[in-house]
This record gives C-alpha cells, structure tokens and sequence, in this order.
C-alpha cells in the first residue's frame, strides 16, 4: 500500500512511469492528465484517507468498423483511445464497496451484497458493479471490497462506450487486488458484455467490452464468442495524414434501448428462420435467395438489416485487409460505403418515433460539405457505435481538420468535435 503524498510526489516531479507514458504519449494528452490525477487524488484522500493501493485507467472506444456485427457473432474493426475513466482505490477490510464518481453521488453495496441482482436497480451504476462481481466470482476469481473514487472523460450517451470503460476498471481494480492480475483481457471483455446485458438490462455485443480490455487497433472474429480471434493492426493514420474526429451532437442514448434492442432482435428473427440463432451461422446466398419468404415472416426491416450485416461482415475485413497494406484510400472507400449501408439498411441514424430529431443526418451532411463527395471526396464519414443519437466519426485529411471542426461546433456547440488518439493499453494500473 503506498499513500496519496507518495503518489503525489511522483506526479509532481514527473516519475509518471512507463505506463503513464504510454497512455498520454502526445505532448497535450500528458500536461492535461497531471493535474487531473492530482484531483483524483486529492478527492480521494478527502473520501477515503491517505492510503492508496493504486491509480487505475480504462479507455473509451472507437468502432471503425462492423457497424452492429458483434451482437451477431460477426467481425469488427476497434480501438481503445485516449479518454479514459481512472479510479484511485483502496481495499475495504468490511468487504463493502464505495464507488464515489466525480459530479455524481456514493454507490454504497454492503459486503452480503456485492452480487444481487435487484430488477429496481437496472440501469444503474450499482447494478453495473454488481454484475461484474457477480460475473467475476462465476468465472472462478476471488471477488472483495474496495473504496474508489473515479473521474472520467468518457461522457455518458457519447458513444464511446463509458458503460464498457467502468466494466472493465472494475474488472482490471478487482483483479490486481485480488487475483494478482490474473483475468485475461478476454475474460475481463465477457464479463463486462454479461453485467451490462442481465444486469444493466441493455443488449450488446462483445465489441465495446473488447476494445476497452485489450487496448490498440484490432481486427476481432466474434465467430466464437467465447475465444474470439483478436489480431492487433500497427498503424498510426496520423502517419498517413489523416485524423480520426468524433463528434457528439449533443444527443443522448437515454430512452433508447427499445430502438438498440430492436436491432439484435429483428436480425435474430432472420437467424431464427433457418433454424440458427446468430446471422454469422447462416450462408449469405440464402438470405439473398429467400427475400420473399423473409419478408412475410421478419418484416422489411429485419430483411434490409441483415442484409446490411452480411455486407458489413465483408467490408470489416476489407477495411482490415487495407490498414495492413497502408492502401489508405481503400480503407475510406469502405468506412463511406459502411456509413452509407447504416444510414439505408441499418437505419440507426435517427428513432423513428422521433422524426424531427435527426442531429446524426445533420452531422453526416456537414460532414460531407466539409470532406466532399463521390470522387471529389477527400475523407469519409459514418455513424458512430449504437447509432440514434450521440456521435459520428469521420476520418480527416489535416490539412482539414481546422476547418471540419469550426464546422461541426458551429452547429453542436464548442467542444462538439474532438481528435481521438488511439491507445495502445487497455485497461491497467497506472501506479
């Protein structure tokens, strides 16, 4: 156990670690967290006391490609970024756990409850812990008590998953104070996807969860959703003069999980009529081939959405295939043509019971404006993550970046767009 002066001190006189300086490798990233972890600190001290076991870090994630693919057992292309939700922690000798969130209150969970699963408490932060000890202690790890207080700037309802980023800090928190470090990146991604699905009560793939624990650019195979295939791409696009901009129109995911569920389920209904349960078990040609009867028996929309999956499926590995070879403009190609496929198929661009509110098509047609179009195109543009509201992502020539993002805060507001950095860890003790 060491104490919040030590940990302080480093701070101050910059013994960050390696591992800070992976994570905030960019000059700006780095100056900004220093202050912030002394905060962390300071309030925790004032919580909790002066002894600290560590400074914990899970990132955010960005989907590049698969729009909606995960939950079906296909491929997806991620990566972990730079925001993060960090937590200083201390064990609790009561076996209880105290969860205090910058600009939020206390989860209190008693130690005879660190498990329950109460239907009142769905769709919250207290449900969310509880599934993951829960899902620690089913998988065989040893679960206890900690005190923890997190700041983070994964912002709630900006699609870049800050449900999976507190899944996996809990996760990463419980296994070093009590397994040594010994829960896998897998192992901490599945549990993740179970708390967030029965105990959260809101239906996901694996994707978030995975991108979160294992950190880089991967290329994941979901076939087996057990022992996913996981490949990590090297590459910096800033390399190759582009920047990754997410822009969050100011929207939230509250009151949407109807319009998210409806996804899996109608492209489940597809699965279901021949016999399988996942799109990835059924051959591409016999859904092509049986239009008519699908129809009758899933809906037009059902159809159009599996048919955008069994296209998304490929494109995942075309944008994966490009990124090896560096053939940049291959890539765009793809990300534009997923983007269009989410807006015509998908179509999770905006609710349908809200047809007024479209913020994401307004987004994506500024975006266009800015990066043009057809051959006079210059970047690419999509849907980000769940879709309906939050944010979308585009890949942007430098030399526009300036420029784009003048355009997207003009119309949602200073801050709106921001430039992501890829991170190469994912969840981990810092100190």
């Amino acid at each position: 156990m060491t104490t919040v002066a030590e940990l302080t001190e480093m701070i101050n006189h910059d013994r960050s670690g390696d591992i800070f300086r992976q994570i905030y490798k960019e000059p700006e990233l780095s100056e900004y967290q220093k202050p912030r972890y002394k905060k962390l600190l300071c309030e925790f001290e004032k919580n909790f006391g002066g002894d600290c076991f560590g400074i914990f870090s899970a990132p955010g994630r960005t989907e590049i490609g698969g729009n909606h693919t995960d939950h079906q057992h296909g491929e997806v292309l991620c990566a972990a970024i730079n925001p993060d939700t960090i937590a200083a922690v201390s064990p609790a000798s009561d076996g209880s756990v105290c969860i205090i969130s910058e600009g939020y209150g206390a989860v209190n969970i008693p130690s005879d409850a660190l498990t329950a699963l109460n239907e009142k408490d769905k769709g919250t932060t207290k449900a969310l812990t509880c599934g993951v000890l829960n899902f620690i202690k089913e998988a065989g790890f040893k679960i206890g008590g900690f005190n923890a207080y997190m700041s983070s700037d994964v912002t709630g309802g900006s699609g870049l998953s800050s449900s999976a980023a507190f899944e996996t800090l809990i996760c990463t928190i419980i296994s070093q104070l009590y397994n040594e470090g010994s829960i896998s990146p897998v192992d901490i991604a599945v549990i993740g996807q179970k708390a967030e699905n029965i105990y959260f009560g809101k239906p996901c793939g694996l994707m978030d969860q995975m991108a979160c624990s294992v950190g880089s650019l991967c290329h994941i195979d979901f076939a087996d959703n057990d022992e996913p295939k996981i490949e990590k791409i090297s590459l910096d696009l800033a390399d190759h003069g582009y920047c990754i901009c997410i822009t969050d129109v100011r929207s939230s995911h509250a009151d949407l999980t109807d319009e998210y569920a409806a996804i899996p389920t109608e492209m489940r209904s597809v699965a279901g009529y021949f016999g399988k349960d996942f799109l990835a078990e059924v051959e591409e040609d016999k859904i092509y081939n049986n239009i008519p009867a699908l129809r009758k028996a899933c809906g037009d929309r059902a159809v159009l959405r599996a048919i955008h999956f069994v296209e998304e499926n490929r494109r995942v590995i075309e944008e994966a295939d490009a990124l090896k070879k560096r053939d940049i403009p291959s890539f765009l190609d793809a990300v534009q043509r997923s983007g269009d496929s989410s807006f015509r198929f998908l179509q999770n661009i905006y609710s349908p019971s809200s047809p007024a509110s479209q913020s994401l098509s307004v987004a994506l047609a500024i975006s266009e404006h800015v990066l043009g179009s057809g051959r006079d195109r210059s970047g690419a543009c999509r849907v980000h993550g769940g879709g309906f509201a939050g944010t979308i992502q585009a890949f942007v020539p430098k030399e526009l970046v300036s420029r784009y993002r003048t355009a997207m805060d003009k119309v949602f507001g200073d801050g709106a767009c921001s430039v992501l950095y890829i991170r190469t860890i994912g969840g981990t003790q810092v100190f």
